[in-house]
């Protein structure tokens, strides 16, 4: 596997970002215009399939950016975790689909191709977006109307790959085949419908689909990167971190983030069920060892100040996990130091009627519960103000590099 990736901050400067994000934004318009997507009556003839243009060039443009963008995470370049997926609302994003659509055929405009128009001062472009615009006033306006739909059928970072059960790369080449088809499939309608000659048609197109399905099927053959691929990369690094102990937070650090408002606390427990069942620190999430992979996901879409802290009876298990994490471009993610034993060693009291037990192992818990009473006992959630405790603070809350938004064109 490649380095690990860099953020075009970390290659070019905030104006070179700036002067990219400008270039591609232009090139895309260019392209729609050049594609005649700013006139409406050619755009509205796809719904009559007289002319299927806005299918092939969009269609295309997504099939070439999924290959490229599998491509770049096969070889390393690219960072799939920090890509922005739009979660999905699966009932509200119908009925949103099927009211664009219903505008796309009456106005003869989508947001992006209205934009296009609007570059080119064609009047009906500037009226749908001005209608656009009236419709997010609108939008805005009355949604607490209907929130609970709003959020309603929430289904997280849903992707096609996680919703068949394949790997990326055979999805992509199903992706690419599926997208062939639809572009034959479509030109055959123009020919019957439109009255189109398909003989006058670039022959060059055949070449560019040929190529585009070997590229999809070289992604196949060299696959994704595995989270043992990801944690070798930036393993020299990590693991010098571990054994500079400069991630392991001692119990008063993290009693602290507990009480501190301004952060979002994840605390994953990552022991058996029976012993987190016996006791574990309140708010504590209990997490299997081997599903922290597919957490990812959601860890990913948590707020920007979101601390995760990882906690195992000592610190083996949860070093393991936190590898897992780490190597998934989480941010901010630390280990409890000595795990749930230097906890209870910290702040278990004679309330909490605990006997340590010598002859524990490692990963063993070294006190006795009479009950399993979970988070009921003092020391789940003790009060800071009764301890003075010294420690080193080692939690220092990293920009969020993971993904944090989305748009339409």
């Amino acid at each position: 596997m490649a380095p690990f990736p860099l953020a075009l901050t970390d290659i070019f400067t905030k104006f070179g970002v700036y002067l990219i994000y400008g270039l591609i934004g232009f090139s895309f318009g260019y392209v729609l215009e050049i594609s005649g997507f700013g006139y409406s009556p050619k755009l509205a003839a796809q719904f009559y399939f007289k002319d299927l243009t806005v299918l092939k060039v969009m269609f295309t443009a997504i099939i070439v950016a999924m290959v490229l963008i599998f491509g770049a995470t096969a070889v390393g370049l690219l960072d799939y975790n920090l890509i922005y997926v739009n979660t999905t609302y699966l009932w509200p994003g119908i009925l949103g689909g099927l009211i664009m659509g219903v505008g796309f055929i009456v106005g003869g405009f989508c947001p992006g191709t209205s934009l296009v128009a609007v570059s080119t001062f064609k009047i009906d472009g500037i009226l749908f977006s001005l209608g656009v615009l009236f419709g997010i006033f609108t939008f805005g306006e009355t949604v607490s109307l209907f929130e609970d739909f709003w959020h309603s059928s929430y289904m997280g970072r849903l992707t096609v790959q996680d919703w068949l059960g394949l790997p990326a790369g055979i999805v992509v080449v199903l992706v690419v085949l599926m997208a062939l088809f639809m572009f034959w499939g479509g030109e055959q309608l123009e020919r019957i419908i439109g009255k189109r000659d398909l003989k006058v048609e670039p022959r060059i197109r055949f070449a560019g689909a040929g190529a585009l399905l070997v590229l999809a099927l070289v992604v196949a053959f060299i696959g994704q990167p595995t989270n043992a691929d990801r944690w070798n990369g930036i393993a020299a690094e990590k693991n010098a971190q571990l054994e500079e102990r400069q991630v392991q937070i001692h119990p008063g650090e993290l009693l602290t983030l507990m009480h501190d408002r301004s952060l979002n606390l994840l605390m994953l427990d990552v022991r058996p069920e029976a012993d987190y069942n016996l006791f574990h620190i309140e708010n504590a999430r209990q997490v299997d060892p081997g599903e922290a992979v597919s957490m990812v996901s959601d860890l990913h879409m948590e707020a920007a100040n979101t601390v995760i802290v990882v906690m195992s009876n000592d610190e083996t298990t949860a070093t393991e996990s936190w590898k897992t994490l780490v190597a998934e471009s989480l941010p901010n993610v630390y280990i409890l130091e000595g795990g749930i034993n230097n906890w209870l060693a910290t702040f278990a009291s004679l309330e909490d009627s605990l006997q340590p037990i010598s002859a524990a192992g490692d990963e063993d818990l070294r006190y006795h519960f009479s009950a399993a009473l979970g988070d009921a006992y003092p020391a789940a959630d003790p009060d800071p103000e009764h301890y003075e405790l010294e420690f080193v603070p080692k939690v220092q809350l990293q920009t969020k590099r993971g993904p944090s938004s989305g748009g339409c064109g």
